[in-house]
């Protein structure tokens, strides 16, 4: 198989009912979490057993962890390596405001020293793979960054997924693909890239360049079947070491996949996150259809999975010729 294809963490969208539409189709190797709070899970909050929960594939499953105090986030992780997972992951790169006021997120890479001292103390609580994922920094300076992924490296650190872009940048300018490179030149641990990867050829192309992992977010919301339709095209071209992937259809029901993911929310995901979870999704999915925000508009009025279901139901009936997506490259 060629190199591992991720699925980025994600507020309210990395759970596990993408997880099990996805896995319908096959071939990510490693499902993020959305991000944990370190705070709310030592608490015991009352909706951490749904963050923590990694079927239906514990072993590729990897919890990301985000917090602004070292013993917070070590206590976090402690509970974490208690369950079945493929690793652990530490958010240094969430540039959200309310994160970063908090000091967590992206806010760690300011002092290379605290964050050494985070991969300290957190590695001496995991026997799990330990990684971060981060941004190119708080500006755009890749001597720094070279030099603060260095010292994570020295205290312990596995892996590194690298967004680069700047913390202020958040999707405003393409992401900087060729640090991705140049850190993985720079250290001597796997390098991990993410960001703006626009189809499956390109999740493909990434994976054959100077990269040890592709993570991709927003495309797998909108094309849940794209990892393994980028496996396919791997196959295609005929890369070295490749194995047989997953069967892929000729299309995809996309009427089909919709109402198949509001029952996965609806068995995977407590009630008070339907609506929120549901929107969220579809914001990135409905861009499969030719009239995408008015199909939105009408699911962001309607708060009961049921009533979305509706929605769907009515848009699919008066636009049929919506309702399949071919697939250019699919099992024969």
């Amino acid at each position: 198989m060629g190199v591992p294809f991720l699925l980025a963490p994600m507020a309210e969208l990395s759970h596990r009912g993408l997880r099990e539409l996805i896995e319908k189709f096959g071939a990510c190797d490693e499902y993020f979490t959305e991000m944990i709070s370190a705070g709310a899970l030592i608490s015991g909050g009352p909706f951490e057993s749904w963050y923590t929960d990694t079927g239906p594939c514990p072993d590729r499953v990897v919890y990301q962890v985000a917090g602004p105090d070292i013993e917070l986030v070590a206590a976090a992780v402690s509970l974490l390596d208690q369950h079945a997972c493929a690793g652990i992951d530490i958010n240094m790169g969430c540039s959200a405001p309310g994160i970063v006021r908090t000091g967590a997120g992206v806010r760690w890479m300011a002092s290379i020293d605290r964050a050494g001292d985070l991969i300290r103390q957190v590695r001496k609580r995991t026997r799990r793979r330990l990684s971060v994922k981060l941004r190119t920094g708080l500006e755009d300076d890749f001597e720094y960054l070279a030099a603060f992924c260095k010292r994570l490296e020295s205290e312990g650190l596995d892996r590194i997924t690298l967004h680069p872009r700047t913390a202020k940048e958040k999707f405003k300018r393409y992401a900087r693909w060729e640090y991705v490179g140049r850190l993985r030149s720079a250290v001597r641990i796997p390098v991990a890239g993410n960001g703006d990867i626009a189809d499956a050829g390109e999740l493909a192309r990434r994976a054959s360049g100077d990269c040890d992992a592709v993570m991709a977010g927003r495309l797998a919301l909108r094309s849940p079947w794209v990892f393994a339709e980028a496996r396919h095209i791997e196959k295609a071209a005929g890369m070295a070491g490749f194995q047989d992937g997953p069967v892929l259809p000729a299309s995809i029901d996309l009427e089909e996949l919709g109402f198949e993911f509001l029952d996965l929310l609806a068995r995977y995901q407590p009630k008070e996150f339907h609506t929120s979870r549901a929107h969220r999704f579809f914001a990135y999915f409905c861009d499969n259809f030719t009239w995408a925000t008015y199909l939105k508009n009408l699911l962001g009025r309607e708060t009961g999975l049921s009533a979305m279901a509706g929605v769907l139901a009515v848009y699919f009936r008066d636009h049929p010729e919506e309702r399949l997506k071919k697939i250019m490259v699919h099992e024969r």
